[in-house]
């Protein structure tokens, strides 16, 4: 298929969608136009991310209608045609058209035309769409989960991924304005997904930010005080940083990337927050004077954000997951030397695999004597680990939260 003209969003959902599912690339790092409206390509991404949520759906829909499949780019056409249609209720003879007249447009794929035609006008007559399974886990992941929590629970993971997510908000203490939304157990206000956040209430005065609410619960396991000394490793996009900092901690925000560090800034300025921000390799960075506490947000596989990044699934594979876990192990000694004596750390990841959260808790008990786990209050929502730590998966509450693992450990006096 020739490049997707600037304001065609089916076609650049097809581009991105091809580069997911058959590239191995996550959606932020696949090229558009750079031209194309910013609002074709806020829908384009829309119906991308709808189509990677419906995959399975979709290939059972097109599959019985295809002698073969066809190159991965039109078969990524299809697909995101058939979900456009079956999923959100588009006009089939608008969709259908404007797949048909994209291919004949172009030399390389012009013979596929009216196959694509007879093909869709078929999917469009399929009844029974919602009642299809949902998209299933990776089977390496899948296995791993069922044999952790069982298929009840795998299934129920599933489901929850299946939906899009609605948007999350902590909100500063003593605010003063706020949107409309739903108050959850932890404090943070959950509003519909789609909205502009910028146009909110409250945005402006830096009253709220983004941040889901499983992220939203390690600051509050840590508990800074007022007046502590605290690092945050792996800061940035920066959401516990404005929770320790809202709480009266003195911070420093440590990332070893600059680009991502620039949003950490941008709200500490928005909510009139202050901390020190440092962009360094937390393996490396150093500081003479040990910190009171330690929040590690380590590098992980991600795998408790699926419901907010249906291509991960497609592009993350078991190897990663094993060099992740060999430089977790490292960046939580790491931590844990910027630690004074009898000061606490919590260690967490947004994965949903014991590899990356209670077996890494394990390990490094084994590695420091004085090292010990304290046990969590019971938070909001999620429940505890038989090692002391905690755990959420994303079924937790209506609407879904990240699947997070945290664990508060504690540095003995010697």
């Amino acid at each position: 298929m020739p490049q997707p003209p600037q304001s065609d969003p089916r076609q650049m959902a097809a581009v991105l969608v091809a580069g997911v599912v058959a590239q191995g690339q996550m959606l932020p790092d696949i090229a558009l136009p750079s031209g194309a409206d910013p609002a074709d390509r806020a829908r384009a991404g829309r119906l991308a991310l709808t189509t990677l949520r419906n995959l399975g759906r979709a290939d059972t829909v097109l599959r019985p209608h295809l002698k073969r499949e066809p190159p991965e780019d039109v078969m990524a056409a299809l697909r995101v045609a058939t979900v456009e249609m079956l999923e959100l209720s588009g006009p089939p003879h608008g969709v259908v058209n404007g797949l048909v007249s994209a291919l004949r447009a172009g030399r390389k794929r012009a013979g596929m035309a009216g196959m694509a035609n007879a093909v869709l006008r078929r999917a469009s007559e399929f009844q029974g769409w919602h009642e299809l399974p949902v998209q299933r886990l990776p089977g390496w992941l899948r296995r791993r989960l069922k044999g952790v929590h069982g298929e009840d629970i795998v299934q129920a993971i599933e489901a929850a991924h299946h939906a899009s997510p609605p948007i999350d908000l902590t909100l500063k203490p003593g605010f003063a304005v706020a949107p409309d939304g739903i108050a959850l157990p932890n404090g943070s206000l959950r509003i519909e997904a789609g909205v502009q956040v910028s146009a909110l209430a409250g945005f402006e005065s830096g009253d709220w930010w983004v941040q889901d609410a499983a992220a939203a619960l390690p600051a509050t396991l840590l508990a800074a005080q007022p007046g502590e000394s605290v690092l945050d490793l792996c800061a940035a996009p920066g959401g516990k940083t404005l929770q320790l900092a809202a709480a009266g901690a003195d911070v420093t925000a440590l990332d070893m990337s600059e680009p991502r560090l620039k949003r950490v800034r941008e709200n500490l300025s928005r909510t009139g927050l202050t901390a020190e921000v440092v962009c360094a390799d937390a393996l490396h960075w150093q500081r003479d004077t040990p910190f009171d506490a330690v929040l590690l947000d380590a590098p992980c596989s991600a795998t408790g954000t699926i419901r907010r990044h249906p291509d991960l699934p497609f592009v993350r594979k078991p190897a990663d997951v094993t060099a992740l876990t060999a430089l977790q192990a490292q960046m939580l000694d790491s931590a844990l030397s910027a630690l004074k004596p009898g000061g606490r750390l919590v260690y967490c990841t947004c994965s949903l695999l014991p590899d990356e959260g209670e077996d890494q808790v394990i390990a490094a008990l084994a590695r420091h004597p004085h090292l010990r786990v304290m046990p969590p209050p019971a938070l909001p929502f999620g429940r505890a680990t038989p090692e002391g730590g905690w755990r959420t998966l994303p079924q937790d509450l209506p609407g879904g939260v990240d699947g997070f693992y945290m664990a508060l450990l504690c540095r003995n006096v010697r």
